[in-house]
């Protein structure tokens, strides 16, 4: 057994190990009781939202979400007191998701009870945001915001080359088309490009004249192969992200909240400091 950092009391050690990692039993039952709790918050969510289910179950919904606000509360306190740093995880993606997760319930109860405002309602729908806590529990996830972010100046770069074959084919069907089309401007041209682009195709306008249609079948043509490029891209940085693939586990440091350690380590790669190893 190797010895703690003396600057973090023992109890400490053993919050974070259970809050913050998944390769102990301990941490699986945490992780794993807390998916079930999420998942079971977005149903009663989606159920709220039904007319007849909500007056019929008001009080039910009502309790079940304060005890489970009450959980996501708990949580959020254990998860602060847990690391050296709090303001790493408050201000953090996931921190800034579980605030949200949490205080709409707080901010309809403080600002009415039957008669609450109208965006006091529409605010409580953020506890929706709970979704976005399982992602912190699927390892994959990772691998896929990683070939997102490695493949984002190529998207960009699509995205602005489309932008512009928009521009060059709604000006030219506002020339060919005109008003009678429908065609009334270019920006209401650059509108029907882009969803002819993306084979949306709304039908609320779509060209009268022989060349007009001939433009439009191009370009939905064009279309089918346009949506094929990023999803190329992102598949090819996914793919690189497996080939490149370092064993890492689920070790938080307690000091500067830095995650993906190797498997091994004894000390974080931020920091330096020791981690919550055995």
């Amino acid at each position: 057994m190797k010895e703690k950092d003396p600057k973090i009391p023992k109890w400490k050690n053993k919050l974070h190990e259970i809050i913050y990692e998944a390769d102990t039993p301990a941490g699986k039952f945490f992780d794993v009781a807390l998916l079930i709790v999420i998942l079971l918050s977005i149903v009663l969510v989606m159920l709220e939202s039904v007319a007849t289910y909500s007056l019929k179950y008001f009080w039910s919904f009502y309790i079940a979400e304060w005890i489970i606000t009450i959980i996501f509360t708990i949580e959020y306190i254990l998860r602060i007191i847990a690391i050296r740093k709090p303001r790493k995880y408050i201000f953090s993606f996931f921190g800034i998701v579980d605030l949200l997760s949490t205080i709409p319930t707080y901010i309809a109860f403080v600002f009415g009870g039957h008669n609450l405002l109208f965006a006091v309602r529409a605010l409580r729908l953020l506890r929706v945001f709970r979704i976005l806590k399982i992602t912190r529990y699927i390892g994959e996830s990772n691998k896929l915001m990683d070939a997102l972010k490695n493949s984002k100046a190529k998207i960009l770069v699509f995205l602005f080359a489309v932008f512009i074959i928009c521009i060059i084919v709604g000006t030219v069907m506002h020339l060919v088309e005109g008003e009678a089309g429908g065609f009334d401007n270019i920006p209401i041209s650059i509108y029907w490009s882009i969803v002819t682009l993306t084979t949306v195709g709304f039908g609320d306008i779509h060209p009268i004249t022989p060349l007009g249609r001939f433009i439009a079948s191009a370009l939905m043509i064009m279309g089918y192969g346009i949506i094929a490029v990023p999803t190329g891209i992102v598949s090819a940085e996914y793919s690189n992200a497996f080939k490149k693939n370092i064993p890492t586990n689920t070790q938080v440091c307690p000091h500067c909240h830095e995650t993906k350690h190797l498997n091994g380590a004894e000390f974080c790669h931020n920091c330096g400091k020791k981690l919550n190893v055995d």
